[in-house]
């Protein structure tokens, strides 16, 4: 799959990198640390030096027990870092990480080139047709509940093929409706245990069928930090072998607080498949 919008072009057929930008004072990882906008521009200016192909900004925290807050909220802190990163950066391909579908109408006209959306286009009913509408690049996540529930005694009866089932229908509306820049995300440590979390991943290849790109976002999540007992500022090593192993079964693009040593994953792996 080619990514376009904004006269930009982003090849998917090979793995890609996108790197997080949370501008959130509660985040489970760089909690604030990049609240000023002087500080955002920095760390954008870092990850698209170490080849992160995609910059994804995200004004809501979505850690497990986040509570959610009001659009206007969103939009408040959103607003003045996307328009600085956009007039800085003008060529860098940008995506907002957001479940409103006003707020993604609102980034696409600021600059946005995608949207990256944790309920799957399933929190506004509006999604589906507003994606459509501004045909712009979508990454569809699985979630089970919300970010305030969703580690509440998450329960399948089979994991990846209940998630698989999610992603068939949802796709189906999204291409009924003429969106076909879509990506699917099993959203690891969205309303999964940490059991869960590794099969999925032992079987991410499953989801290949389904004929979309598989991104995943699994960058210092507590599967790591509980598996190894370390913190997130710990979960870098057990991150990149994760993203390693996601890679050898198929990801194409890798969500990611360090984009450098995620980076080294996607070119060591390119050699070993040429």
């Amino acid at each position: 799959m080619v990514l376009s919008f904004n006269g930009k072009r982003l090849d998917l057929n090979s793995p890609r990198v996108m790197g997080i930008l949370n501008i959130t004072p509660d985040s489970f990882f760089n909690q604030g640390d990049f609240h000023s906008p002087d500080a955002q521009l920095r760390r954008v200016e870092q990850m698209l030096k170490e080849e992160a192909s995609i910059i994804d900004i995200g004004a809501v925290s979505t850690r497990p027990g986040a509570q959610k807050i009001p659009e206007s909220e969103e939009l408040k802190r959103l607003v003045p870092s996307l328009t600085a990163i956009r007039k800085e950066f003008p060529d860098c391909f940008l995506s907002v990480d957001t479940f409103h579908p006003s707020v993604a109408s609102e980034a696409i006209s600021l600059g946005a080139d995608m949207i990256n959306d944790i309920y799957g286009g399933r929190f506004g009913e509006s999604m589906p047709e507003t994606i459509a509408a501004l045909n712009v690049p979508f990454i569809l996540m699985h979630m089970k509940g919300t970010p305030a529930t969703m580690q509440l005694h998450p329960e399948y009866q089979d994991v990846v093929t209940e998630i698989a089932y999610f992603f068939h229908q949802q796709t189906n509306k999204f291409r009924e409706l003429g969106a076909t820049q879509v990506l699917i995300d099993p959203g690891f440590g969205f309303g999964k245990t940490v059991e869960q979390n590794f099969e999925i991943l032992d079987r991410l290849q499953e989801f290949e069928s389904l004929g979309y790109p598989v991104a995943i976002g699994i960058s210092r999540k507590s599967m790591i930090q509980k598996t190894l007992e370390v913190t997130a500022s710990e979960a870098l090593n057990g991150s990149t072998v994760l993203h390693t192993i996601a890679l050898l079964k198929g990801a194409l693009l890798l969500r990611v607080h360090d984009v450098k040593e995620a980076m080294q994953a996607v070119k060591l792996v390119k050699a070993i498949n040429g």
